[in-house]
């Protein structure tokens, strides 16, 4: 089904509500993604990693799109797809798994917190939002919260890390903004699907050329890998561009705003990092950002 019956006009006031429930599930989701990319790194290079993935997604979304005979992308589609394929697809997760060697998984959430104003910008840039000063402000604010929080006690991290996450968050506000409008007619899921369908022609071969490893993996990188795979290359995304679709790029994008704590706490649970006393009070205040930046958007 197209997406002109999830982001059109004929949603009214219940739209919100559900963009805001889709949203919150995709980044529940995605706050995974950074602790299953570390796992993962213990048995496969990043790069291998990347085209890895890529592909076991790109093989999953193919078999969906024909499961439910879904019609061929527009071809004036294919620009905006070409670049989520490069922020999402290949961008995000080929930077984070660089960042991950040289960076702690805690020290990477730092940075999530500034998705909500890179998905704004690139959401302006291709999608003519125009939110307004007090969006920006408290966007502003929501970011500073989350990075500020996040960054103490994260360590110092190298300089090389710091700035593949830098460069991972642009790709992602990228990706997610180009995702986000084409959703709009094209539907949630089927963005990502074909985005990850159209990379198969260079991650398939690339993967069996590059990604098998010389010693078996343990258990727990084949259940990150698997994780990254299905879950942040591809269920994630049916919710989380559907929400971008039905309540737009820059409101529902601060949302991500909430992802650090929630990545910071399952960090916590399995790679056994330390969460700060003070969590529950920023993310008080991040969700107070989060709600005011809805409201002015």
């Amino acid at each position: 089904m197209r997406a002109a019956s999830v982001g059109g006009s004929g949603l009214g006031r219940t739209a919100p509500i559900r963009a805001l429930i889709d949203g919150l599930i995709g980044i529940t989701i995605f706050a995974g993604s950074l602790v299953a990319t570390r796992l993962a790194l213990a048995g496969f290079a990043p790069i291998p990693l990347t085209l890895m993935r890529a592909a076991i997604a790109g093989l999953a979304a193919g078999l969906m799109l024909v499961l439910l005979r879904q019609p061929l992308p527009r071809r004036g589609d294919l620009a905006l797809l070409g670049l989520v394929v490069l922020g999402v697809v290949v961008g995000f997760p080929l930077l984070t798994a660089l960042a991950l060697r040289h960076v702690g998984a805690g020290h990477a959430t730092v940075f999530v917190g500034l998705l909500p104003l890179t998905t704004a910008l690139f959401g302006a840039l291709l999608a003519g939002e125009r939110p307004s000063r007090a969006f920006w402000l408290l966007s502003g604010a929501g970011s500073a919260v989350t990075a500020g929080y996040a960054a103490r006690g994260a360590g110092p991290g190298s300089a090389l890390g710091d700035g593949l996450m830098l460069a991972a968050i642009l790709a992602c506000g990228l990706g997610y903004a180009a995702g986000g409008r084409l959703a709009r007619h094209l539907g949630g899921w089927q963005v990502i699907a074909w985005a990850t369908v159209l990379a198969l022609p260079v991650t398939i071969p690339a993967a069996l050329l590059l990604g098998v490893p010389v010693a078996p993996p343990p258990a727990s990188a084949l259940l990150g890998l698997g994780y990254v795979a299905l879950f942040s290359m591809l269920i994630g995304f049916v919710f989380w561009y559907r929400a971008l679709a039905a309540g737009g790029i820059a409101a529902v994008g601060q949302l991500q705003l909430l992802q650090p704590f929630l990545g910071l706490a399952l960090a916590a649970l399995i790679l056994g990092e330390a969460i700060e006393p003070g969590m529950p009070l920023a993310a008080a205040l991040v969700a107070a950002c989060v709600a005011g930046a809805r409201r002015f958007a």
